[in-house]
């Protein structure tokens, strides 16, 4: 019983480790470039990004994979030259892919909430008119 918990919990970590630790990277990359304001600021900050490398990190990572299998393969074969794990080299093609899809959580988050904020008091209907105008103008400019 204790062997099978303790497995379950390190494949809990595999499973979600990797993730947490790529927001948290995309965190600290976002910081670089434009210091939080407030310590609520840097929360939020913090948690969107880890969400967001959480959902969709694996994401990009499978598109990637995908894309150009070829990639995962020569990082197996890297990663195998210098006597580590195979499954090491897929980490080291999956892990800066999902720090890359936690960087630009604050952002969207940000353009989203000003959105929202525009349009404070509008009903379902009117927020949908302004969203569909809004991706008519997008096209407009293509």
């Amino acid at each position: 019983m204790a062997l099978e918990t303790t497995a379950a919990g390190g494949a809990l970590i595999k499973l979600f480790g990797v993730p947490v630790l790529a927001g948290a990277a995309a965190t600290s990359l976002g910081f670089m470039f434009m210091w939080p304001r407030s310590t609520k600021e840097a929360f939020i900050r913090f948690c969107s990004s880890i969400i967001i490398s959480t959902f969709l990190g694996p994401v990009l990572v499978a598109a990637v994979l995908s894309w150009w299998p070829s990639l995962f393969d020569s990082a197996k074969t890297v990663a195998g030259l210098y006597g580590g794990d195979p499954a090491t080299g897929f980490l080291f093609i999956a892990a800066p892919l999902m720090v890359a899809a936690g960087l630009p959580a604050w952002w969207v988050l940000g353009a989203c909430v000003r959105w929202f904020d525009k349009r404070r008091g509008k009903d379902i209907g009117e927020l949908a008119a302004d969203a569909a105008a809004a991706v008519k103008d997008v096209r407009g400019m293509l």
